[in-house]
């Protein structure tokens, strides 16, 4: 059975809100309680794309709340609390339990909560004498937001900006890199495995990588851990493989426009939480959720844009011949729209109209959702030239550079300010050659649209810093890269390792390339320098690339620590669709960003070095 995350969370939250008790087949406890459900705003983020309302209610819970919020006395009904382990969070719950909120209180965290907040719980209900309304405290393991059945974020804000901060001490570095892996073993513990892991040299895939190992390792020796049930499952199947990798590895795709519909979704009209609110065709907004309960936004997800739009088409003409069928065989009128009005005739006609009618509803329903997304959609492609900027930069990377007066023209033309700027920083990536004169003129072009260059020149040096890397011979390459880290700060090092990747010109993302060859687990000069961490093996054979690593994997986790984004979901998965047979991959990040999001953390970088223009807006 392949590892589906989304199905394992749903699992793990659907036996808490039935207070920890074995569910049965149907999804619910034997003995039904009636029970509230207190949450932060981090566990609800993780509650929303995978329970709706209706699914509380099915689970006995009759309200919700936040836990800050103000709440009244319920007695007689037990609590069920969902939250960090945080210490706000926990004097928040020994204080309703001193007030007798609820009659008894089912604490779960969502990740392990730390020795020191789990005396303060039990001295303050100790205190106000409220310990026994406290009936059992869970550590849940469930630090991560499961968007798609193979697609996960650790929900860490700002991450690229904090791991790559010039200012940025020891203690900032190991604490991010420490909350990166807390999540990943969330994950891992969830899916009840334990990968072998593979990362690049330096930089913060190998701290995580690192950390990860020593946290897997310390856990294998508890007794009962939380890999122990899993323990058939991984006898009987192979481990799966764990990639991490961080964002300068390939910083393009974390910029680009992208012209497919999930990510064009994402980007352009804000899609979060798979939940977004886009302008309704009579005026006013309308609210949707895309996620997997809607079979054409799971089909269609990964085609071009147009390619979607004959698609929304197509489905509507079937619909309105269906209809038509069903007026045809029970005497209604042709063409009409069907709401079950104009029903005689044969009673096996009329019975299987009655059947039909809710399917052919809800058909009518998702393609009226659609089609008011893509004409929202294609009026922001008209009007800022989408479909030129996904073009034109897929061809600069391919052929590693633009004509000068086309560059130019892009710059003037149409696209909001973040446009015009995400499209110069492509410039600058995939340009294997920049004249001095041809990188002026792009500046004075952004300038000329007040757009803040601060990100673009962020960029500028990055790649600078990469150029003279890669054309110094190793022995005074360190000197340089010791400069480099007093300079940018920590992960100087997996940028230098990721130069191949800025100017790669092959159209599939060095990403998927790179995961691809470690799957297959054959020598490949891409990846023979990769760490390899084994969890389950003993310390000494870690670090290196050791021959017990047998490949290929059927499975892998891709975890790209600074933020990522559906372009490279959709191209892992169609890497595991192409493999024969079918392999799995799940793909993971600490953030979902939008491009523009991303160039804002760069514009941040940029201005805390000193570089780029003050007068420009960031703003669209």
């Amino acid at each position: 059975m392949a590892l589906n995350l989304r199905l394992k969370q749903t699992e793990c939250i659907t036996r808490m809100l039935n207070l920890n008790q074995p569910v049965n087949s149907t999804g619910t406890a034997n003995e039904e309680v009636y029970k509230i459900l207190i949450f932060d705003k981090f566990c609800q983020d993780i509650l929303s794309p995978l329970i709706h309302v209706k699914d509380l209610r099915k689970h006995g819970v009759t309200l919700y709340f936040l836990i800050d919020k103000d709440r009244k006395p319920v007695h007689d009904v037990p609590a069920v609390y969902f939250v960090r382990p945080t210490q706000p969070n926990v004097h928040r719950i020994a204080a309703d339990a001193s007030r007798s909120l609820y009659d008894s209180f089912h604490l779960n965290f969502s990740s392990s909560i730390p020795r020191p907040l789990l005396e303060d719980l039990a001295s303050g209900t100790l205190n106000s004498d409220s310990i026994h309304r406290i009936s059992k405290v869970h550590d849940q393991y469930l630090e991560f937001v499961t968007l798609e059945d193979n697609m996960f974020s650790l929900a860490n804000k700002s991450c690229y900006v904090q791991l790559n901060d010039p200012s940025a001490g020891d203690r900032e570095i190991e604490e991010i890199i420490d909350k990166i892996a807390s999540g990943l073993f969330c994950v891992l513990a969830t899916l009840a495995v334990v990968p072998i892991i593979r990362c690049p040299r330096g930089g913060p895939a190998e701290m995580v990588a690192s950390l990860l190992d020593q946290r897997l390792r310390d856990h294998l020796l508890a007794k009962n851990n939380l890999f122990s049930e899993g323990g058939s499952f991984a006898s009987s199947f192979q481990r799966p493989i764990l990639c991490l990798f961080d964002r300068n590895f390939e910083l393009s795709v974390a910029i680009q426009h992208d012209f497919r519909y999930r990510p064009l979704v994402h980007d352009v009209l804000g899609l979060r939480l798979n939940r977004l609110s886009v302008q309704g065709e009579k005026g006013g907004m309308k609210s949707y959720e895309l996620d997997r309960l809607d079979p054409f936004w799971v089909a269609n997800g990964s085609l071009e844009f147009p390619e979607v739009a004959v698609e929304i088409e197509t489905q509507l003409n079937k619909y309105k011949k269906d209809v038509d069928e069903v007026n045809r065989r029970t005497g209604g009128n042709e063409g009409a729209e069907f709401d079950g009005t104009d029903l005689i005739g044969n009673t096996k006609h009329l019975m299987n109209a009655v059947n039909s009618l809710p399917e052919l509803t809800e058909r009518k329903q998702v393609i009226d959702k659609h089609t008011n997304i893509a004409t929202v959609l294609l009026g922001e492609i008209k009007e800022r030239s989408l479909d030129s900027f996904a073009k034109k930069e897929s061809e600069m990377m391919v052929r590693g550079g633009i004509d000068k007066n086309e560059l130019l023209g892009v710059l003037k033309g149409k696209g909001n300010k973040l446009d015009k700027l995400r499209f110069a920083i492509m410039y600058v990536i995939s340009s294997e050659t920049m004249p001095q004169s041809e990188v002026e003129m792009v500046e004075a072009a952004l300038r000329e649209s007040e757009v803040d260059t601060s990100a673009f020149q962020y960029v500028k040096k990055i790649k600078s810093l990469n150029v003279s890397l890669a054309s110094t011979n190793s022995a005074s390459r360190s000197n340089i890269v010791d400069w480099a880290e007093k300079l940018y700060g920590q992960s100087i090092s997996a940028v230098t390792a990721g130069v191949k990747n800025l100017l790669s010109g092959d159209h599939q993302l060095a990403l998927t390339r790179t995961v691809e060859a470690l799957m297959e687990g054959k020598p490949n000069p891409e990846i023979d320098s990769y760490l390899v961490f084994d969890p389950r093996a003993p310390k000494s054979s870690s670090g290196a690339s050791s021959s017990h690593l047998k490949g290929p994997f059927k499975e892998a986790i891709v975890f790209m620590i600074g933020g990522g984004n559906y372009v490279e979901y959709g191209s892992l998965q169609e890497l595991a669709q192409r493999q024969q047979p079918v392999k799995h991959v799940i793909y993971g990040t600490t953030e979902i960003l939008t491009g523009s999001d991303f160039v804002e953390q760069l514009a941040f970088l940029g201005k805390k070095m000193g570089l780029g223009s003050s007068g420009g807006a960031l703003a669209q």
